[in-house]
């Protein structure tokens, strides 16, 4: 295996200057410039860490890291920081919690030098004409723990090269471990270059698609409505039916796209998330299929919302069981805000994981809730738009609690 690459103080110091997000944990350092979107911190905290050793903030507070989340980190990996002494200064130049460079003390004379590099000046110039000897790797450094490692694609359970949905039903009982460890990299599910394209949707899609269906069914429902002939209970009795006028479309719609925030929550928790039998490739495969390539690869932005064609199926179902439960166009009115429902649930599964809130809003907070749910509470946190079923239903992810220490 090849020694990692040893980086300088000033080296990393240059390239977070140029733009790159570079940080520590001790001596490991870390490229995050392609996650600095993603961090559901938000751009901003991670960017101001740059050049700066992590460790300390892994461990909370205000958020204690998983070991999904620091498997996650070992993705981005690429080097070890080097000791760098100054031949007959004094004490090695070593970075500490200040930021990459930042000096610790130099020299005979007890100066201590803040920031991320040494000043300048007469110190400053004595320092920069000492010639600098690196010191080897320190083999007894600590090293990464062995069950935050990435994904390995040589010795992977699964063949990355290959479509992976043929492949998972074989994994038994290591399955459902196996896909709970997100990785950072596109999966690809069919041989078919077809059917694979058909199984990436890009997000404006589904807006463009259901959008229109919904304004047309919209005004279709309130325009039936607006006829008189919609009445409540009228295949029991005529005398006491209640009719529904055209003004009660709104709160009907809001009453669909409410049940949908509740089937929303039904069909995470017990259908994405149901654990397949062991013993069942098929059902392995399905959950694969469903769900599963979803939180093996959380930010495969391909595949964050539903494809229209086989979403339409689905809908068409629930439209069917709405027809079969109501009046025509009281159903129509339940269905078309439930479908609203579905196209702010996608849009808004795809902004939390690829958008930026403002910290303390409420997407900012449900942002960071989604991302716990997939890195370390993967059994509970089921609401996508609102946490409000999580309540009831008693999977409410735990508020964290930090012991201040004497």
């Amino acid at each position: 295996m090849a020694a990692p690459r040893s980086f300088s103080a000033a080296e990393v110091r240059d390239r977070c200057a140029r733009g790159e997000c570079l940080v520590r944990c001790r001596r490991r350092l870390y490229d995050l410039s392609a996650f600095v979107r993603l961090h559901p911190g938000g751009e901003r905290l991670l960017r101001s860490r740059a050049g700066t050793d992590v460790s300390a903030a892994l461990d909370g507070p205000p958020h204690r890291h998983s070991a999904n989340a620091r498997r996650w980190l070992e993705q981005y990996y690429v080097g070890e920081l080097r000791d760098e002494q100054v031949a007959g200064c004094g004490r090695p130049v070593r970075c500490h919690g200040g930021g990459v460079g930042a000096v610790e003390s130099v020299g005979r004379s007890g100066v201590a030098l803040e920031g991320s590099g040494v000043q300048k000046g007469a110190l400053g110039a004595a320092l920069e004409s000492c010639p600098k000897v690196e010191k080897p790797l320190d083999a007894a450094a600590p090293r990464v723990d062995p069950r935050c490692k990435p994904v390995d694609v040589g010795t992977d359970l699964v063949d990355w090269r290959k479509p992976l949905l043929w492949q998972v039903g074989y994994l038994g009982e290591k399955y459902d471990e196996w896909v709970h460890q997100p990785v950072d990299r596109p999966i690809r599910l069919f041989h078919s270059d077809f059917v694979e394209a058909l199984s990436k949707t890009a997000w404006y899609v589904v807006f463009l698609v259901w959008t229109p269906v919904v304004l047309y069914l919209s005004w279709v429902s309130y325009t039936a409505l607006a006829q008189g002939n919609t009445r409540l209970f009228s295949s029991f009795t005529t005398e006491y039916s209640i009719p529904v006028h055209k003004y009660y479309f709104p709160f009907i719609f809001l009453l669909g796209m409410f049940l949908w925030s509740l089937l929303e929550y039904l069909i995470h928790r017990f259908v994405f998330h149901m654990k397949p039998p062991a013993s069942n490739y098929y059902l392995i495969t399905l959950h694969f299929l469903l769900h599963g390539q979803h939180h093996k690869s959380p930010f495969d932005s391909s595949r964050l919302v539903f494809p229209p064609v086989p979403a339409s199926l689905v809908i068409a179902f629930f439209y069917g069981v709405l027809r079969l439960l109501l009046p025509e166009v009281l159903g129509l009115s339940v269905f078309v805000g439930g479908l609203c429902g579905y196209v702010v649930y996608d849009m808004m599964h795809y902004y939390l994981h690829y958008g930026s809130p403002k910290e303390g809003t409420y997407l900012y907070g449900l942002k960071a809730y989604h991302v716990k749910h997939h890195f370390e509470h993967q059994k509970s946190g089921f609401g996508i738009t609102t946490r409000f079923w999580d309540h009831p239903f008693r999977t409410l992810i735990p508020e964290e609690t930090f012991e201040k220490e004497d």
